[in-house]
């Protein structure tokens, strides 16, 4: 190995143990994480019990899960669960959107100010 490569790699292994300046993008991408970050948490929990529920409902019509059960008529209950999923499951990303917009306007002001300070810069 020559002495170009050594330094190369001396030089790597130093910048994982100094300390790392915080860039004005790196702050930027942080702020965006934390805008999207509840939104998409809120929306794979929901989708996801939704989705569950709706598995439900579906097990309950066309299996005999139902009668071990002992429910009486596990086509209607079925149903009514399955329906009530796909309504929870419909109404995610509505929600989804509200929640993700209602934090792009409180931290607008911030993005927007710290963005055009990296762009004149």
């Amino acid at each position: 190995m020559n002495r170009n490569d050594q330094q190369f790699i001396a030089q790597k292994i130093r910048a994982q143990y100094m300390e790392k300046q915080v860039s004005g993008l790196d702050e930027l991408r942080a702020l965006d994480a934390e805008v999207k970050r509840p939104a998409n948490i809120f929306g794979y929990v929901f989708g996801t019990i939704s989705a569950v529920i709706m598995g439900a409902g579906m097990s309950l019509t066309m299996t005999d899960i139902g009668a071990a059960l002992g429910i009486g008529s596990p086509m209607v209950i079925g149903i009514a669960v399955g329906v009530v999923g796909m309504a929870m499951a419909i109404a995610d990303y509505p929600i989804y959107r509200a929640i993700l917009n209602s934090r792009r306007e409180q931290y607008a002001d911030a993005i927007l100010a710290l963005s055009e300070k990296i762009i004149n810069k």
